[in-house]
């Protein structure tokens, strides 16, 4: 049995993840603020504070006996609107939460994740690879987590296998507390998230020695990729 800690496990993108895990027969250890369905091991941190993050991270590894075979970063958040228009501490809580968060819960599995040659899934987004108004601190946020780990797969060859996942826009609650103007509209083509998990499980099932260095999953009429 495989054990793989999941950011933002919780809700959309993150549980689909940690359900597809546990459907495997392999064992999903959620970190995130609010409690996962189902009665998956729960690790409870605000991930803007990366400290936190780092410590239950560690502490996550230990309860499981310190093996860890695997990392997907799913914990994300935006909130849109014009640089002028955002606080500063806002606008550093979404990069907070989507990059550094991302750095400092890696930081803390590598020990763990290089006795394993364990796998590291990021989780980006088509707005980390084209940038659209009105999202600078997301944008930012995510094509940080594509040089990040693009460098992360470099540094980590032959020790631990690293994706980066880049997904289209999926039906989650992600959305639901914009403003009308910034929601997808009815006819908006989203992808379930269950299939971009699957997406997930199909990179952290490579055997060794076999890495799927990117995967971009999106609605085949997905407007921000290319």
């Amino acid at each position: 049995m495989k054990t793989v800690l999941v950011t933002g496990g919780s809700s959309g993108l993150g549980a689909a993840v940690a359900d597809a895990v546990a459907k495997e027969g392999d064992r999903p250890l959620v970190v995130d603020r609010q409690r996962p369905a189902g009665g998956v091991a729960w690790y409870e941190c605000d991930l803007a504070d990366t400290r936190a993050a780092e410590a239950v991270t560690r502490r996550a590894i230990e309860e499981a006996g310190g093996t860890l075979d695997g990392v997907v970063t799913a914990a994300g958040m935006d909130v849109p609107g014009a640089l002028a228009d955002l606080p500063g501490e806002q606008w550093e809580r979404i990069v907070t939460v989507d990059l550094f968060a991302t750095a400092a819960v890696i930081r803390a599995a590598l020990p763990a994740l290089k006795r394993s040659h364990g796998h590291v899934v990021t989780v980006a987004s088509t707005l980390g690879v084209k940038a659209v108004g009105d999202a600078t601190a997301y944008c930012a946020a995510k094509f940080g987590v594509v040089g990040f780990t693009r460098s992360l797969a470099a540094e980590l060859a032959g020790q631990v296998d690293v994706t980066l996942l880049i997904p289209g826009g999926m039906r989650t609650r992600f959305f639901d507390d914009r403003d009308e103007r910034y929601k997808p509209g009815p006819d908006a083509a989203l992808n379930d998230p269950a299939d971009v998990a699957a997406a997930v499980l199909f990179a952290l099932r490579q055997p060794p020695g076999c890495s799927v260095r990117e995967l971009v999953v999106a609605s085949e009429t997905e407007t921000s990729y290319p």
